[in-house]
């Protein structure tokens, strides 16, 4: 079955849902469609399975990346806890970013995953409110927001390059967002300049 979920997370990034169809994923898993039907009865079932797979994925590594009890950590090592499960589960899961961001995917399938990604905000906001307890609310949720832009600007990046040369790219989302982080520092101690 999980040979059939990743043939079919490709054959729906490359040709879109509506295009894809059951024969070019059982033919990309090197089954026959007979074998595919006795797991999944449709392209849907598969969608659905493949979200639920992504969700759980996803759910998991933001448990990993956004505890507020790492709040206190020097601020490189935090953003790097932040951003090194996210940015795993993006590539253990390539095409699942083109597949529930496309637009012919039914909205059933993609608002719950959606609505999971959008959290990524919320779960950022609240590791920056341990670290700056002082910060205004609408200065914390405007942080949050241009954070969590700035790692998803990078992120297509870091997944599409080589392995090789990955970490290189990793190492600049990290200072990217120190760099962004670090006027609020200060706050840190309770002041709110």
């Amino acid at each position: 079955m999980v040979q059939l979920l990743d043939a079919a997370a490709v054959v729906f990034a490359e040709a879109g849902y509506a295009k894809a169809t059951t024969n070019a994923i059982a033919r990309q898993a090197g089954v026959s469609p007979g074998t595919l039907y006795q797991f999944f009865a449709n392209k849907e079932a598969l969608a659905e399975a493949l979200a639920e797979r992504y969700r759980s994925e996803l759910a998991a590594a933001h448990q990993k990346a956004f505890d507020p009890g790492t709040a206190q950590l020097p601020l490189p090592e935090l953003v790097d806890r932040m951003i090194r499960p996210m940015v795993e589960v993006n590539l253990e899961n390539p095409g699942f970013k083109a597949l529930f961001g496309s637009g012919d995917l039914p909205d059933k399938l993609t608002a719950p995953t959606r609505a999971l990604q959008k959290a990524v905000t919320g779960r950022v906001a609240e590791v920056l409110a341990a670290r700056y307890p002082g910060l205004p609310t609408d200065r914390l949720e405007t942080t949050a927001a241009v954070a969590t832009q700035i790692f998803a600007a990078l992120l297509g990046t870091i997944v599409t390059t080589p392995a090789a040369h990955r970490e290189r790219w990793i190492t600049e989302l990290n200072q990217a967002l120190v760099g962004y982080l670090t006027p609020l520092e200060p706050a840190r101690s309770g002041s709110c300049g």
